[in-house]
């Protein structure tokens, strides 16, 4: 703690500190994983089951009301077509989560340079993370 006889630590050195970035990769890792769980399980069943509803109106089972979530970011109700729902907060709720989970993902791969002493295992992972979706995609094409 700094005493009055010692300068006190500049606020941009403190923020860009290794603990100061690990507890902000870990606090909003912690505070958006549920809506992230949201949208990959509601995406994965999104992928899997490919019937697709006209209108949120439509939605009738609790699947197909959560995959109207992920798509069109309302929560449909019954009288979704005399009283229309806004996607307004839930969209931006979604652009938020969406930029924190950019800079999660961010500091956790710069956490993850900066712990190892080799840095090779993660340009690896890196490098086949790109590749693999890459080559499965390439590799479904016309086929």
């Amino acid at each position: 703690m700094a005493g009055p006889d010692t300068p006190r630590e500049p606020l941009l050195r403190r923020l860009t500190s290794m603990k100061a970035l690990r507890r902000a990769h870990l606090y909003l890792g912690c505070f958006f994983a549920p809506l992230l769980l949201f949208y990959i399980l509601s995406g994965w069943y999104q992928a899997t089951n490919p019937d697709r509803l006209k209108s949120a109106a439509d939605a009738e089972t609790f699947l197909q009301r959560i995959r109207t979530v992920h798509v069109d970011q309302v929560y449909p109700t019954d009288n979704e077509i005399d009283r229309p729902s806004s996607p307004t907060l839930f969209k931006r709720l979604t652009v938020l989560m969406s930029l924190a989970a950019t800079i999660t993902i961010l500091l956790g791969v710069f956490l993850a340079f900066k712990t190892l002493r080799q840095p090779w295992p993660v340009w690896l992972s890196l490098g086949l993370g790109m590749a693999i979706p890459i080559a499965a995609l390439w590799l479904g094409q016309g086929r």
